[in-house]
């Protein structure tokens, strides 16, 4: 009996739920009040980031799959050898497509490893690259980034290249950046390297339409995470009484999206046994997208034990898609 080739496991279904519940909490009764952007990406939440990406606005993913599409072959060839790809937040893996032309182009096989918290967008893109690609094998995570960073500890037969795509690193601070590389430093060998696309400054009227488009989309998919707060918290929450908004803060240099109450209003989450007060105007901070300088992310690669061995942007020099590699320390 031959083995299946594609193959999808889930991480623990109720620790997420708590985890969720907890998050919701933490954020309602915090000052000002926040919640966390990963809780977007359910089933609904996926399709709709997928919508976004296809929007003229949001030049992101149309200038980093510009970069995969020209660079590939380039970005493969920093390997001598054979290679597993694992991949961070792979959602319908569209851009991906390019490197696994470009490594089959060298090897006979390959093993993919998507890692996404959406199991939808794991099943869906597998079954397509499974099609497509014969000579893949797809070994999927359902979970978050940190349940993908312990297994990739010990797994290693060959080395590795962990992409990063769609400027997702962006979600974080560069602090918070720092540990979650240094995180993955920790469970790779000197033979891996990390492929990450991260967005590069600009004006800040760019910036705000990616995130505040015409046809109302991101709005949709910012108020998603309300959604989710109703239906899985018995939340109670007015979609109508929320609008959505995106500012650039150049002196952060991140964009901000934010749910913004219409009115004073008194929301419950049953589940919690919670009451949030809102005053008019008051915001829910959802997202940061945080935009970055060349010699910024040169910076948060050292601070993070590796270097920024190769780079590529697109024609308008909008973005950047980097390839880290470890530093080289005794022990490792």
């Amino acid at each position: 009996m031959t083995e299946p080739r594609i193959r999808v496991v889930a991480t623990d279904g109720d620790a997420r739920r708590e985890t969720f519940a907890e998050d919701v909490r933490r954020g309602l009764t915090s000052t000002p009040k926040t919640l966390p952007c990963v809780y977007f990406y359910d089933a609904k939440g996926s399709q709709l980031f997928e919508a976004i990406c296809e929007l003229p606005e949001y030049y992101l993913t149309r200038a980093e799959a510009e970069i995969l599409a020209a660079s590939a072959s380039d970005i493969v060839s920093e390997f001598d050898g054979p290679v597993t790809l694992v991949e961070l937040g792979s959602g319908s893996a569209t851009k991906t497509r390019h490197v696994i032309e470009a490594i089959l182009a060298r090897q006979d096989t390959l093993h993919y490893r998507p890692i996404d918290i959406s199991r939808a967008a794991l099943d869906d893109s597998a079954g397509a690259l499974s099609v497509d690609f014969p000579r893949l094998t797809i070994d999927g995570i359902e979970g978050e980034y940190a349940e993908g960073i312990r297994r990739l500890r010990g797994e290693a037969e060959k080395a590795r290249l962990i992409l990063f795509l769609g400027s997702n690193i962006g979600n974080m601070s560069p602090d918070e950046a720092v540990v979650f590389l240094s995180a993955i430093r920790a469970n790779v060998s000197v033979r891996d390297a990390m492929l990450i696309g991260m967005d590069l400054r600009k004006d800040a009227d760019v910036l705000e339409r990616a995130y505040d488009d015409s046809q109302g989309i991101t709005a949709a998919f910012n108020m998603n995470v309300l959604e989710r707060v109703n239906r899985e918290l018995r939340g109670d929450f007015e979609l109508g009484a929320f609008r959505h908004a995106a500012r650039y803060d150049d002196v952060e240099g991140r964009v901000e999206m934010h749910l913004v109450s219409r009115e004073a209003q008194t929301a419950r989450v049953a589940v919690l046994g919670l009451e949030v007060e809102f005053a008019e105007g008051e915001t829910i901070h959802t997202e940061n997208s945080y935009k970055y300088a060349t010699d910024q992310i040169d910076d948060i690669a050292r601070r993070a034990g590796w270097e920024v061995r190769r780079r590529w942007l697109d024609g308008r020099q909008q973005f950047s898609v980097n390839l880290f590699a470890p530093v080289t320390t005794p022990g490792r």
